[in-house]
């Protein structure tokens, strides 16, 4: 029998982006060369419109740069939830994030990170779909795009427990290794969800990935 989960959307955007040298949330999407013109959508702004298409409330983790992003979060339908120690890394905002998933009362979560492009209506659909139709085993799904790994993971309500079980010391990988039986790896035709944009360079990459 198919899962029927309730889904809520958690956006980690805490980070400090000290190799970009600005804030990667602020970044414009589509990509743009310098001086180009600017549509006013940002990474962050549309990692919400993204993932507010398959799920029921979107929140984005913020830490000390809250009052730069709250007014993306809010003009693009999110709601906030400020990481009170984001100096203790990205698996801080993730438990801060998770934790308010249950508050919500939702049983599932799209997780994704500030740096990654935003992927499109039909993988979102895609991995949602693979999640609810698999056995109750399958606590995770992940995509996978030429072999990589990558955002929005998907998290069942067990799998969001073994992430808050798990010591504050630990990672994401640490716990999602531990826990390798429970996943299941989705193939995807869109390379955004593999990329990891760090550096103005690989911003700068992104553009040889548009279209047109």
């Amino acid at each position: 029998m198919s899962r029927v989960p309730s889904w809520c959307g958690v956006i980690l955007a805490a980070g400090e982006s000290s190799r970009m040298g600005s804030d990667k949330a602020l970044l414009p999407w589509p990509p743009v060369a310098n001086r180009a013109p600017f549509s006013g959508e940002t990474f962050l702004s549309a990692a919400i419109r993204s993932l507010s298409s398959a799920t029921d409330q979107v929140v984005v983790v913020v830490g000390t740069n809250e009052p730069q992003l709250a007014p993306v979060v809010y003009s693009a339908g999110g709601s906030l939830l400020r990481n009170p120690t984001p100096e203790r890394g990205q698996f801080s905002s993730l438990r801060v994030g998770l934790q308010e998933v249950l508050n919500l009362g939702r049983d599932a979560v799209m997780i994704t990170l500030v740096d990654r492009p935003p992927v499109g209506a039909a993988v979102l659909a895609s991995l949602r779909a693979a999640f609810e139709a698999a056995a109750s085993e399958i606590w995770a799904v992940v995509p996978q795009y030429d072999g990589r790994h990558g955002h929005p993971f998907l998290a069942g309500r067990e799998m969001i427990e073994a992430f808050l079980k798990a010591p504050i010391t630990a990672t994401a990988r640490e716990v999602e290794h531990q826990h390798q039986q429970h996943l299941q790896y989705v193939p995807v035709d869109d390379p955004h969800v593999a990329i990891n944009v760090n550096t103005p360079q690989d911003y700068a990459a992104l553009l040889n990935l548009q279209p047109g």
